[in-house]
């Protein structure tokens, strides 16, 4: 089975420095493309692969790309990897960035030529201490060996490639806001049109991307979209990183095919539930997403299919919930998360997920009263809708709440009627 993303990664594996990235087919692809190809070839490339973004959304690379103007414009164009992973769960882009940093800067060398931007920023977690650490030391070697800066390799382009550490929101993984954190400006989310394609960072025509969407670029160059589409069981092309936590043996990440089984996944992979836990449900791709429960463990693990069961596929991270942990807790502490994590751009958002908060933390501490469930669910559907307030944050803070009262109503009204949570803490 190929997995081009986690090669360099593994048990005894020693982060990669250059030397030993090169020795693995490092920076083949640049040197074959930079000059050689035009920027309209490696477009058509991208778009053939059918490589959807791994952030969560699942939007096509190669469309979003394609709304970049091209052509003779005056100023800069930027690519901007956002490596600010906060999502609760997720853990996969930390991996690559601390094992395998060239891998990134290959991968956004090769993006940036496609859109023919000459600046790149990596926007980090602030938490991510080690892995900023190594890409700084490796976007360093790269300069030293002329894959960044002016003429690479000599060919006539030009790119140079920054990190930034984020000021550590969540807020700051929507994309506008993460421009306007960059631009040093209060990280709240710009209204679209216009899209950053377009009008983005300074107002330039700008590109933002994940860790490992970007990484998947280095490995479409230099394979071809046939060898990324054949990667893939279903309809969705290449690998990902799934990952699991919570309370099965084996918690962790694993690069597999998109459309790999979740019981696959959870069995096979994270080695099944702890002795003496059961599975209850779980969330399929991080915080922000809808509950499944078992009857969904034959599902393959791509964006339709999750999609059509009620979910999303997200960042493919899952979150487990067992059947000794109560599920009105989990929500709540997700919920005072997404409260805190508001921009505060918005009423709804601002004034209601706190609200919210206040309502499950009543219900978990024994103070629910009759009708709290029907309020949660008026002020859900309110705050939920998209459209209804600024951004996407508080529509997917609802997704865990609505889906866990959906499959867990008789522990909500457990909670009410005896007045105590009936789980052991």
């Amino acid at each position: 089975m190929d997995r081009p993303l986690t090669k360099n990664i593994g048990p005894g594996k020693a982060p990669t420095d250059l030397t030993a990235y090169v020795a693995n087919e490092g920076y083949e692809a640049v040197r074959a493309t930079l000059g050689k190809l035009s920027c309209a070839d490696v477009l058509d490339l991208v778009k053939d692969s059918n490589l959807r973004g791994r952030g969560g959304a699942g939007f096509p690379t190669g469309m979003k790309w394609s709304f970049v103007p091209m052509g003779e414009t005056e100023g800069h164009k930027y690519l901007v990897c956002n490596a600010d992973e906060m999502e609760p769960g997720t853990f996969k882009d930390r991996l690559i960035l601390e094992y395998d940093p060239h891998q990134l800067i290959e991968g956004m060398i090769l993006s940036a030529y496609t859109i023919n931007a000459d600046i790149g920023y990596i926007f980090i977690r602030a938490e991510y201490h080690v892995a900023a650490k190594r890409l700084k030391e490796a976007i360093e070697e790269a300069r030293q060996a002329g894959l960044l800066g002016q003429n690479i390799l000599g060919s006539g382009y030009n790119f140079e490639l920054f990190v930034h550490s984020s000021a550590g929101r969540y807020i700051c993984g929507e994309e506008t806001a993460l421009l306007n954190s960059l631009e040093g400006k209060r990280a709240t989310p710009r209204a679209k049109p216009p899209f950053p394609q377009v009008s983005g960072l300074w107002g330039r025509p700008t590109i933002v991307n994940n860790v490992e969407t970007l990484c998947n670029i280095t490995h479409i160059v230099a394979h071809g979209a046939d060898w990324f589409k054949g990667l893939g069981i279903g309809d969705d092309a290449g690998t990902k990183l799934f990952g699991a936590s919570g309370r099965v043996r084996n918690p962790g990440c694993w690069e597999l095919p998109m459309g790999t089984p979740i019981r696959e996944i959870l069995e096979e992979y994270a080695g099944g539930m702890q002795p003496g836990y059961e599975l209850k449900g779980f969330l399929p791709g991080g915080a922000s997403t809808d509950f499944l429960v078992p009857e969904h463990l034959d599902l393959p693990m791509d964006y339709d299919a999750i999609m059509k069961a009620g979910s999303r596929m997200g960042t493919g991270t899952m979150i487990i919930l067992d059947d000794r942990t109560c599920p009105v807790a989990m929500v709540r502490n997700l919920e005072m998360f997404f409260a805190r994590e508001s921009c505060g751009f918005c009423t709804p958002c601002r004034e209601g997920l706190p609200w919210i908060f206040q309502i499950l933390d009543d219900i978990e501490e024994g103070r629910g009263q009759p009708g709290d469930l029907e309020l949660l669910t008026r002020q859900g559907n309110f705050i939920g809708a998209i459209g209804n307030t600024h951004c996407a944050h508080a529509p997917g803070a609802i997704e865990p709440l609505a889906s866990a009262m959906k499959y867990f109503e008789a522990d909500f009204n457990r909670h009410i009627e005896e007045k105590a949570c009936p789980y052991d803490h």
